[in-house]
């Protein structure tokens, strides 16, 4: 096989896994959207007489739930929810995470040593002990969900951009920088962070993945999103008690978190390969 060819059916790879990728997460997005200004039924509306409903039936598309709450537009509404807290919580957990992760990697010594080790103390406590201590001292709901995502998911953030920081700061190009007599700061900001693009958009998409299950998780516990507000982890949770009436009640939410968590992963990768510049080397091998 010739390099051109290679390097062809590489591309060609890569293409379809972003658009896949971006076709899976735009229907939850479009999903999502809509529901702020449209839903099949009320969602808060319950009727006891269409309860558990099977799809199609009383025109449900999807079905009903126990207390015959139309179920697509629990779906659309749990969109909202959940791309909401994943998108908030993990582009904080990002940006708290390089920030950190940055004064760690100038600043070496004392201010290094506290930043790594506060990262590995919150790394180290059980993310979902954490979870309910915070909902048992805030109360649950959005918020809680949110700030329970940022504090789990920061520190491993800081981790990775501090060790990436390091790497690249020891290149040759940095240390002529240095002798020009460019501050770190300036160099951190202007020629390091640029280069570590790709991995804060791989970053990014692992978070905003697992934040939505964690959302979920949360919620099925009960410590996240209270309702009425719907959620993909409440529906899950109160779906269990009916599994041998009406098993889709738990496939449809359970559906949406994995569309989900695949797009977003496809998305990742596939703009990770293309903006990777060692990507033509490993093409190369």
């Amino acid at each position: 096989m010739t390099l051109a060819t290679a390097r062809t059916q590489k591309n060609r790879f890569l293409r379809t896994n972003l658009v896949v990728g971006v076709v899976l997460v735009s229907l939850i997005f479009l999903m999502a959207i809509i529901g702020f200004f449209w839903t099949p039924f009320d969602p808060d509306q319950l009727a006891i007489g269409t309860r558990l409903s099977g799809p199609g039936e009383n025109g449900h598309v999807l079905g009903s739930d126990s207390g015959g709450r139309d179920v697509l537009s629990l779906l659309m509404v749990g969109a909202r929810t959940s791309v909401f807290v994943a998108s908030i919580s993990s582009l904080l957990a990002l940006g708290f995470g390089t920030l950190f992760g940055g004064i760690a990697a100038v600043r070496t010594g004392v201010v290094d040593e506290m930043v790594m080790r506060g990262a590995d103390i919150l790394y180290a406590f059980p993310a979902v002990i954490f979870a309910v201590v915070l909902a048992a001292t805030l109360g649950s709901g959005v918020s809680t969900a949110v700030i329970a995502i940022v504090v789990i998911f920061t520190p491993t953030t800081a981790r990775l951009v501090r060790g990436v920081s390091l790497q690249i700061m020891s290149r040759d190009w940095v240390l002529a920088a240095r002798a020009y007599g460019r501050s770190k700061a300036r160099i951190y900001v202007r020629q390091v962070l640029p280069n570590m693009s790709a991995i804060l958009i791989v970053q990014w998409a692992l978070l905003f993945a697992v934040a939505i299950l964690v959302e979920a998780a949360l919620a099925y516990l009960g410590i996240g999103v209270q309702p009425p507000t719907p959620s993909w982890g409440r529906m899950l949770r109160d779906a269990q008690e009916f599994l041998s009436i009406q098993p889709l009640l738990a496939v449809w939410p359970g559906l949406c978190i994995v569309i989900t968590v695949l797009g977003v992963n496809l998305i990742g990768d596939g703009l990770r390969d293309v903006l990777d510049p060692r990507l033509d080397e490993t093409v190369r091998q």
